[in-house]
């Protein structure tokens, strides 16, 4: 199956590594000609990926048309708020019988749409799918073993597409819950900014641990009430991504959430999704009645409205109740 990779910042990079590792040609299209240009002639794309050697089977290309051509499955791995312009854009070079995987982990600002909502509302002639769980790019781009999982309504059709994307070093498993898939990726986000929070304010171990089980039990009780399973949550797209996200740097959440803890400015630092997705989850819980406290939190404090001893205050101060309570 030929493959092709929209976007060339450090996760689609990586994702072309890893499916040219075989040999396979792979198609990578970036909006930067200078740093598809690096791809091209120096293997390596330093802006993103920093010295990470990558196959010569990878096509750079600032041309759409060209990137698609010959393709069969498109991996989307831009940013979750531009991937409804970026898909518009790609529509025409579009044919039936590409399968589009997302490999964004956001929820749409404004509409609250998931990415497979997104494309099969922008692209509705296309099967969609959503590709998540825990992986850093540099990890993936450098061949290191990474498990993730691939979605779809069909989970035929899923098992299939992971068995053509499977490569040595990069494991996948299938799943038909895409709901739970997309809103573990994309909540997880959020809450590893709060988890950055915590180490960058110096509150320690065991404060941390406490965040991210409470953190996991708002994710899953908010995600299972819009429709996902609990199974999909406690897997490698839900637990498993929050527990690489919520203690490391390479993180771009947490990192951002940890300037945030020190009182740094955070304007310079690189995208981080769940800066974005933090206010659209925050109201989504609140229409449906969901208690959502460190998600709340998160949103407030990025937004501005709140700061962060006033949000600790308020968590730690939050009525005592049973463990396993909703809430």
């Amino acid at each position: 199956m030929s493959v092709a990779v929209v976007g060339a910042g450090a996760w689609g990079t990586a994702l072309a590594a890893a499916m040219a590792r075989n040999g396979q040609r792979v198609a990578l299209w970036g909006r930067d000609a200078g740093v598809v240009g690096e791809i091209n002639t120096r293997r390596r794309n330093r802006f993103y990926l920093g010295d990470a050697d990558l196959p010569e089977a990878i096509d750079a290309t600032t041309d759409a048309g060209t990137a698609l051509a010959d393709a069969d499955m498109v991996l989307l791995a831009v940013p979750a708020q531009t991937m409804r312009a970026v898909l518009t854009m790609m529509v025409p070079h579009l044919h039936p019988h590409m399968l589009l995987v997302s490999c964004a982990k956001g929820i749409e600002r404004g509409s609250g749409a998931l990415m497979t909502e997104v494309m099969g509302r922008t692209a509705p002639a296309n099967a969609n799918a959503v590709l998540s769980g825990p992986s850093f790019a540099a990890d993936v781009a450098r061949g290191l073993p990474t498990a993730v999982t691939l979605a779809m309504s069909d989970e035929a059709r899923a098992l299939a597409a992971c068995r053509a994307l499977a490569r040595p070093g990069l494991r996948l498993y299938a799943s038909g819950d895409v709901a739970g898939v997309e809103y573990g990726g994309a909540l997880k986000n959020v809450l590893a900014i709060a988890a950055g929070i915590v180490a960058g304010r110096g509150l320690g171990a065991s404060a941390q641990a406490a965040l991210t089980t409470r953190g996991f039990a708002e994710m899953s009780r908010l995600a299972v009430a819009l429709g996902a399973q609990s199974e999909t949550l406690a897997g490698l797209s839900g637990l498993g991504d929050l527990i690489l996200t919520c203690g490391s740097d390479q993180s771009r959440n947490f990192a951002h959430g940890k300037a945030i803890g020190r009182g740094e400015d955070t304007s310079g630092l690189k995208l981080a999704e769940g800066v974005a997705t933090a206010g659209t989850a925050a109201r989504i819980a609140g229409d449906h009645g969901i208690e959502a406290p460190i998600i709340a939190a998160v949103a407030a404090i990025v937004d501005g409205t709140l700061d962060v001893d006033a949000a600790i205050t308020t968590l730690l101060s939050r009525p005592i109740k049973p463990e396993t309570e909703k809430g």
